[in-house]
């Protein structure tokens, strides 16, 4: 009971005045939102361990801000009206074909009037391939070669037709094996799925270099991740891109350790040089223990099994202390490497304040920001005023953003800071409000990332758009089963939707990488990006 004596006691509710008894309500209620939130959550991951199918995340009443859509211009800046849809131009050859019909004797013949039909034949072929086997005189068999593009006993169109069909025309197994087998193709399920995933090997290399292009030439990258399934177990995909590539890569954690693996591309070292201990001393790991490291004569490591097995001889794995040393020096020789090789040496990573994400030069999508504010509980009508008045300022705000992109200068930048203070230092007696707009202040340096660099966008609209095909493709397929499964469908749709941003028909890509008789030839995709990405 003596430790009791320092702490006050409740009043009782019949002695609040009217002023007290509101504010103590009004207490009460967001904690209450705030625990049913908690409730929900924990009710979702109850669900998950037991294997069960969770709730819909369904807000009733709730639709998005739409500030990105409500701060364009109602009409073009220049006055120009939308073009029509304009002559149809087909991307086969047109076969004229006249028809004649019965005129009465004495008419005029006009010509021809042209009236287009595009069509399209889909059917199976099977050819046997008789090929001449010679011995020659010292014993030795000669054996006639296959017609270019034949790899296997299904030929290159048919492959062409699966991987399209399943990687961007998001079909499921079953179905493209019952199509396939209606069209009088003799082939199994398991056919199929090799035909999927076997022999692919140069387009997940592809789909590697595309990633390494766009990380060295690209002068900002967007990022998200979303849920994946691989092996019966829950992992995460994470998204890496801009308007002219796309990847998409999976593993079983979104830590900041995995982002910063996805980031070297497929490189395997541990690197360490000024970017490394850079980022260990801004990440809290001791002057001791960076003193270790530098001291040292080996400043690169092949692989992981190496870099632990120096971290062991330093000392550092025997060390139990916070931050964790071994984690901070593992993160910090990770972004080792990915300076090394060129990664993001000047380029801005976009995210929507994910903490895996705050790496480098770092930026937050307003989108995401404002939307904190809008789905904010409001209980009366002062809080649903202050509400308003916030997210008014916050959309004005973000349209001048949007006109400093156009036109940006040194003086404007100081007023748009100076602005960006006066919103979110205000005080609204919404003490939710202003906690919440309290911690977007603290990230003013990101969230004006675009001042400085007046070149990267706003939003991470892009990598919502990007991710929804992987979205898709798990909400038909659920998960796969096997590496290689997995490594195919983050390559197809990586390549597949860069094809898609640099205006180059998958199928023609498919085409060529199968070599395809008459099909375009197309050069490797990094080749592209390079070309777009690199400064004029």
């Amino acid at each position: 009971m003596d430790s009791l004596r320092g702490v006050p006691i409740s009043p009782t509710v019949s002695s609040l005045r009217r002023a007290e008894l509101e504010a103590l309500l009004l207490e009460v209620l967001g904690e209450v939102s705030t625990l049913k939130q908690t409730v929900a959550e924990l009710r979702e991951e109850i669900a998950r361990l037991k294997g069960l199918k969770g709730r819909p995340d369904i807000k009733p009443g709730i639709k998005p801000s739409g500030m990105e859509q409500g701060t364009l211009p109602a009409h073009p800046a220049n006055g120009e009206t939308r073009r029509g849809r304009g002559k149809v131009t087909p991307r086969v050859t047109v076969e004229e074909q006249v028809i004649e019909v019965a005129a009465p004797p004495g008419s005029v013949f006009k010509g021809h009037e042209p009236f287009l039909v595009q069509d399209l034949v889909i059917s199976a072929n099977a050819t046997c391939y008789l090929r001449e086997r010679w011995v020659t005189p010292d014993g030795q068999t000669i054996l006639a070669p296959l017609p270019a593009g034949i790899d296997g006993h299904f030929g290159p169109e048919l492959r062409r037709f699966v991987l399209m069909q399943y990687h961007q025309g998001q079909s499921t197994m079953p179905r493209l094996l019952d199509f396939v087998q209606s069209l009088g193709v003799a082939i199994s399920k398991r056919q199929l799925v090799r035909l999927l995933n076997e022999n692919h090997e140069g387009c997940v290399a592809e789909a590697r270099d595309v990633l390494r292009a766009g990380l060295q030439t690209s002068p900002w990258v967007t990022v998200d991740d979303t849920g994946a399934r691989h092996a019966g177990k829950n992992g995460f995909c994470t998204q890496v891109g801009n308007d002219w590539f796309a990847w998409f890569g999976s593993r079983p954690s979104k830590s900041r350790l995995n982002f910063l693996d996805l980031l070297r591309a497929g490189f395997t070292d541990y690197v360490l040089n000024d970017a490394a201990y850079a980022y260990m001393r801004t990440h809290g790991l001791a002057g001791p223990s960076i003193a270790l490291l530098a001291g040292s004569r080996q400043t690169r490591f092949a692989d992981q099994a190496a870099w632990m097995a120096h971290l062991e001889q330093l000392g550092l794995t025997a060390l139990t202390v916070t931050p964790n040393p071994v984690q901070i020096a593992t993160e910090g020789a990770l972004w080792g490497s990915v300076q090394a090789h060129d990664h993001l040496r000047d380029g801005v990573v976009l995210s929507d304040d994910a903490g895996q994400f705050n790496i480098g030069r770092h930026a937050l999508c307003w989108v995401h920001a404002e939307r904190l504010v809008h789905m904010l509980d409001t209980f009366n009508d002062l809080h649903r005023a202050a509400q308003a008045k916030v997210r008014s300022l916050i959309w004005d705000f973000y349209a001048d953003l949007k006109a400093y992109r156009l036109k940006p200068g040194k003086r404007r930048a100081s007023v748009l800071r100076r602005r960006f203070d006066r919103i979110f230092l205000r005080r609204t007696g919404f003490v939710t409000l202003d906690r919440l707009l309290a911690r977007l202040h603290a990230n003013k340096a990101e969230l004006l990332m675009v001042l400085e660099r007046p070149e990267i966008p706003l939003h991470t609209n892009g990598s919502e758009n990007d991710i929804r095909c992987y979205v898709t493709r798990r909400k038909i397929s659920a998960g796969t089963r096997s590496a290689i499964g997995r490594d195919c469908r983050d390559a197809f749709l990586s390549l597949a939707k860069t094809c898609d941003k640099l205006g180059i028909a998958v199928w023609d890509y498919l085409g060529s990488r199968l070599r395809v008789a008459g099909a375009a030839i197309i050069e490797p995709l990094d080749h592209y990006v390079r070309a777009r990405l690199r400064p004029a």
